[in-house]
C-alpha cells in the first residue's frame, strides 16, 4: 500500500493531462468501482459565485434534518481530503490510499484528469458510507463536467459571470449554456433569478 504523500503527489501528477472536458473518462473510472452514483440521491449545483456557500448551506440544512449528507466540492484550502465530506468529516487519508491502489491500473490506461479520478473516488465513499444524500458541485462548466452523469433530484446553478474561457466560451450566454448542462428532463432546476 502506498503512503498517503505519495498518493497525493500521484493524484496531483495527473494535473500534466490538463483539464479533460467530457465524460468517457468517468463513465470508464466509474463503471470501473460499480457505478456507485446511482447508490444515492443528489443536489447538483453549478455556477460561477456561491456554488460552495449554496453547498455548505444546503449541507448544513440536511444535516440538522438528520439526513447523513456527502459533499464534494472543490478546490480544498489545506488538504485534498477537505473535498469529500460526509457530515462534515473529511474523506479518511487511508480510504483516499486504498482507492487510488485499487484503480491505479485503470488511471494509467486511460490517462484521467485529476478531477476526474477525485470526483469518482468521492461518488465510491459516497456509496460506500452510505449516504442518504449528496451535495455536489461542479468543477467547472456543467455539460461536460464529470460530475455531469448524475440524475439528481433537484440541480441548482448559482450566478454565472466570465469564468474559465478558454474553456466555456468568450460570451455570458454561451458560458451560462455550459453551466445549464447540468438541468436534466423532470429534474427540478433552481436559479438565483
Amino acid at each position: 500500500m502506498s503512503s498517503y504523500p505519495d498518493t497525493i503527489r500521484y493524484l496531483f501528477a495527473l494535473q500534466r493531462v490538463g483539464i479533460k472536458l467530457g465524460l468517457d473518462n468517468i463513465r470508464t473510472l466509474l463503471e470501473a468501482v460499480g457505478n456507485p452514483h446511482t447508490r444515492w440521491p443528489a443536489i447538483h449545483l453549478a455556477g460561477t459565485n456561491g456554488k460552495g456557500s449554496t453547498a455548505a448551506m444546503l449541507e448544513a440544512i440536511l444535516r440538522q434534518g438528520g439526513y447523513r449528507v456527502g459533499l464534494y466540492t472543490s478546490p480544498h484550502l489545506v488538504d485534498f481530503t477537505e473535498r469529500i465530506r460526509i457530515d462534515r468529516q473529511p474523506v479518511l487519508q487511508d480510504v483516499v490510499i486504498k482507492f487510488v491502489d485499487k484503480l491505479r491500473p485503470v488511471i494509467d490506461a486511460i490517462q484521467p484528469s485529476f478531477f476526474e479520478v477525485t470526483t469518482a473516488l468521492a461518488f465510491r465513499y459516497f456509496a460506500d458510507c452510505r449516504v442518504d444524500i449528496a451535495i455536489i458541485e461542479t468543477g467547472m462548466g456543467g455539460r461536460l463536467d464529470s460530475t455531469n452523469v448524475l440524475t439528481p433530484l433537484a440541480t441548482a446553478i448559482t450566478p454565472i459571470g466570465m469564468d474559465h474561457q478558454e474553456y466555456l466560451g468568450d460570451s455570458l450566454p454561451v458560458i451560462a449554456a455550459e453551466k445549464a448542462g447540468i438541468i436534466k428532463p423532470e429534474v427540478p432546476c433552481l436559479t438565483n433569478n
